[in-house]
């Protein structure tokens, strides 16, 4: 008996290695999101096959906010390439004539999927999985593309928090998405429970855990365009919230 559990064993952590090994991904992208401006005709996105030895394909679509696969107003070029052992190359999103029948007084969403498909291994017995990176994908119109200058005051500093009950609700009063990752309290101290949240343009939500964790100073962790999170520090009293300016964060 004691050699069958050894047997077992010895079996399942082999396939763990296999897992393991597999499940570490090959193509990676050069960024967390994309921002599609109005105006620009293409986006190309760096891929890189971080596998030293072995060629990948990759795998490039486009879905809508319900996870429709779309080809049309925006299109992956090409949808379908060969990326040898270590080498880079580029994905590029192109805009098609009908973006501009796109809502042009806020952004639009869409996801964009890209897929490793591993070669095939000529070992028996062997599982391959293929990993698949989705990130957001922003379409901006050329009327809310800001400038250099006029991104120093990023828009989430207009983030509107009041208390509701036992809850804060926040609502986003932009033209654009913006995606909260983490909510605290100014002690420092994160929210257990909080699932991260993404604000529709115009839109509004509950940040789902009591307004008692946060406290009367509610600290905001969002997502900005380069990928970085900055934070918008609260100050509560009543029902009402003030941002309190960067300085005095």
């Amino acid at each position: 008996m004691k050699s069958v559990n050894t047997g077992m064993a010895l079996i399942a952590g082999t396939l763990l290695c296999v897992l393991t090994t597999q499940a570490q991904a090959a193509i990676a992208l050069d960024r967390t999101r994309i921002i599609f401006a109005g105006g620009d005709k293409s986006v190309s996105l760096s891929v890189n096959n971080d596998n030293p030895q072995l060629p990948y394909l990759a795998q490039g679509w486009i879905e809508d906010a319900q996870g429709n696969k779309v080809t049309s107003p925006l299109t992956v070029l090409p949808p379908v390439q060969r990326i040898e052992a270590g080498a880079k190359s580029q994905v590029k999103i192109q805009a098609l004539p009908t973006v501009s029948q796109l809502p042009q007084d806020r952004e639009t969403l869409y996801y964009f999927n890209l897929r490793e498909i591993p070669p095939r291994s000529e070992k028996s017995n062997t599982l391959q999985i293929a990993l698949q990176t989705r990130i957001k994908l922003f379409y901006r119109p050329k009327g809310l593309v800001k400038t250099t200058a006029e991104m120093a005051t990023p828009w989430q500093d207009q983030l509107k928090l009041t208390k509701q009950g036992d809850k804060y609700l926040v609502s986003n009063p932009t033209p654009y998405y913006v995606t909260l990752v983490d909510v605290g309290s100014r002690k420092g101290v994160s929210a257990p429970g909080f699932e991260p949240l993404m604000l529709d343009p115009k839109g509004s939500a509950s940040l789902g855990v009591n307004a008692s964790v946060l406290g009367n100073e509610p600290v905001l962790t969002y997502v900005n365009d380069y990928g970085g999170r900055p934070v918008l520090t609260f100050r509560c009293g009543g029902t009402d919230c003030q941002l309190v300016p960067e300085k005095k964060r």
